[in-house]
């Protein structure tokens, strides 16, 4: 590991915001893959003699039920563990597709220039011009439904993000010194994008992926609670609130505890991104040092 590296990691674990972001995407991540083992009851478990039981600490709740019932007298903190597999599983998979698809076209767009570098960006023009929750269901109804085609929109969708932003941040990298050095140095175009122009544009993208894993929550949550991701009976986080809405007064734990989740999840993908932005990107680890 070089020097530089370490150093890099030294800032992160030394940021507030890397940390507490870390440890909820840690803890949910571990909740996600352990749900099996860790929730109290099977998800589709039904126990008709306790419907919208409160929580457990509140009167009247079951300490069976830790975060209370639902309107089936199903267990609402087994289905929270089993929906976060749902939510991080797309937000790990669609802001990754997203990113690799928008960064290399974003590379190729401000590193080669001219007519790429148009065609590319009027592409972008174009498709970021219709509103993407429309754009999503439009593509899902043509897709149809499913968690995968969720993904795939997702994809199709946010790749934009990145391919605008990052762009804009090759075009200044690329006629940088060390750059034009690398070139007559005789580094081929792709050595010199692999090692001088994607590490200096690696920060920026990991901030947009821990971004677009937030984005990707919340898309999940709204095409599972109109029906377009996962089936009826599947615990979802957007499911659980679909369910919730219609008894959310006499028993509002059914929708708040899983949208606390979409919110602490969405926080902390938030956290964690301006965390590495600012502990790996030279220019402002320059601009503290200086002040």
């Amino acid at each position: 590991m070089s020097p530089r590296t370490k150093a890099a990691l030294a800032r992160c674990m030394k940021s507030p915001s890397v940390i507490v972001g870390g440890f909820i995407i840690i803890s949910f991540a571990f909740a996600a893959l352990f749900a099996p083992w860790l929730a109290p009851h099977d998800p589709q478990e039904q126990d008709l003699l306790a419907t919208l039981l409160p929580p457990a600490f509140m009167h009247g709740g079951d300490p069976r039920y830790v975060f209370g019932t639902d309107t089936l007298g199903r267990c609402i903190l087994s289905r929270l563990l089993h929906g976060a597999r749902v939510a991080l599983g797309v937000a790990a998979l669609a802001a990754t597709g997203a990113c690799v698809l928008g960064t290399s076209l974003a590379l190729l767009a401000g590193y080669v220039g001219g007519w790429v570098d148009w065609v590319i960006s009027r592409l972008v023009d174009i498709w970021m011009a219709f509103p993407p929750v429309v754009l999503a269901l439009i593509l899902l109804v043509g897709l149809g439904a499913g968690v995968d085609k969720v993904i795939l929109a997702i994809i199709l969708i946010d790749w934009t993000r990145f391919c605008r932003v990052i762009r804009a941040e090759v075009l200044v990298v690329s006629r940088r010194d060390y750059v034009a050095a690398a070139r007559l140095q005789g580094f081929s175009h792709m050595a010199t994008v692999a090692k001088e122009v994607f590490p200096a544009v690696l920060p920026l993208m990991l901030t947009l992926l821990s971004i677009e894993m937030g984005i990707a929550v919340i898309v999940e949550a709204i095409m599972s609670f109109v029906g377009m991701s996962v089936q009826a009976d599947m615990p979802a986080w957007g499911v659980m609130i679909a369910d919730a809405r219609q008894t959310m007064v006499p028993a509002p734990f059914g929708v708040l505890v899983p949208v606390a989740a979409i919110f602490l999840t969405v926080l902390a993908f938030n956290l964690l991104g301006d965390g590495l932005r600012r502990a790996l990107d030279p220019r402002l680890v320059t601009t503290r040092v200086a002040l």
